[in-house]
């Protein structure tokens, strides 16, 4: 039987502006889309934004919401997808913590990364990296274990934050970090990246995120941040401050627990921190 003929053509249209979905290869559990500014042979090559999923998951919603800027600044926008249950055993949370069994999520998005600067030739030497609420998760502690990939990083209204704090072992703090991680934290190199932390006025509902001992993901000094998003963020802050890292922290009023609605100063962070980007 004759395989079926590809028409190449219609190929190369999954591969610009507002993509389809694509398997990662190097695990094909993960997928991701893009955004892909017009080709510009004149231009230097386009950066990377990367804009990581809440616990809902709707990623071509994440890219769509930041596309409006990378075409205005030239970037490549890619939304991974870490879908919930990977490892059958119910947990939807893996992601947010980047290690769950055998799966390294800042490894696999890390991989992507590289994927699309191939596919793509945009510059992902450093790149902008964007997170609400479970995403908020993923991209603060991404930043600890890859400090020197991040230009600038805006963490959103997390659930639980760790702290740079030794006297406690992760997820709530870094005692062990360089035994899981085999590296230690760069301080040096965090202190390199603009950083950003936003939530609502109005993010104060806690049902969501407080955990007790009896819980499946509960450890010692799991509330240590605080009782909500808004105390856990200050905590976060304040970590970071305390051992030199610059933040900006962005409180919008009259917002809940929302991330459509607290884009705005997270487009003008990173509007600025391209700018600033020799």
């Amino acid at each position: 039987m004759t395989a079926p003929r590809i028409d190449t053509s219609r190929v190369s249209l999954y591969n610009e502006g507002h993509t389809t979905v694509f398997a990662y290869p190097g695990d094909p559990r993960f997928s991701y889309c893009l955004y892909v500014p017009p080709a510009d042979p004149a231009a230097p090559p386009p950066g990377l934004i990367v804009a990581v999923h809440d616990s809902i998951r709707t990623i071509n919603h994440c890219r769509d919401l930041f596309a409006g800027l990378g075409a205005r600044q030239r970037q490549v926008v890619l939304a991974p997808l870490f879908p919930a249950d990977v490892l059958g055993d119910g947990n939807v949370d893996g992601y947010k913590y980047l290690i769950e069994g055998d799966v390294r999520y800042d490894l696999v998005l890390n991989g992507m990364i590289d994927l699309v600067a191939k596919t793509t030739g945009c510059d992902a030497s450093r790149f902008c990296l964007f997170g609400f609420s479970g995403g908020g998760h993923f991209v603060h502690r991404f930043l600890y274990v890859h400090p020197e990939r991040v230009l600038g990083v805006s963490i959103g209204a997390p659930g639980s934050v760790t702290l740079l704090d030794w006297n406690y072992d992760w997820w709530v703090g870094l005692r062990d970090f360089e035994a899981i991680f085999g590296r230690p934290v760069d301080l040096a190199a965090m202190r390199r990246a603009a950083v950003q932390m936003v939530v609502g006025g109005d993010d104060t509902e806690t049902w969501e995120i407080v955990t007790k001992p009896s819980d499946p993901g509960w450890m010692e000094g799991a509330d240590l941040a605080g009782g909500n998003r808004q105390e856990r963020l200050r905590s976060l802050r304040d970590s970071f401050e305390r051992h030199g890292i610059a933040v900006r922290h962005d409180i919008v009023p009259g917002v809940g627990h929302e991330g459509t609605r607290v884009l705005q100063p997270v487009k003008d962070f990173f509007a600025r921190t391209l700018a600033a980007e020799p």
